[in-house]
């Protein structure tokens, strides 16, 4: 859930911040949460989450493109199997 704040912030200090979004092709509210993000520490833990991810999925033969290189390729089927919807089929 987001929350909305207000700051007062010199017109000079604004002017050129808004410059430097632009430049970035980004609004001053981004900027202002990243920096919130990065100051409290929250943007590396989520970095490092992202990195946990990729690696368990690497660990367990995750592909960034399945079914390239001769091996298992998903299917809309075998996500509907299992005990769990086996007695569906036998309706």
């Amino acid at each position: 859930m987001t929350k909305n704040i207000t700051l007062a912030v010199d017109e000079e200090l604004l002017a050129r911040f808004r410059v430097l979004a632009a430049e970035r092709r980004t609004s001053v509210n981004a900027l202002i949460r990243q920096h919130m993000e990065e100051a409290t520490g929250l943007l590396e833990k989520r970095r490092e989450a992202r990195a946990w991810m990729a690696a368990k999925a690497r660990e367990n033969g995750a592909r960034d493109e399945p079914g390239t290189d001769g091996g298992w390729r998903w299917n809309r089927e075998d996500s509907y199997s299992g005990p769990r919807f086996d007695r569906l089929r036998n309706i």
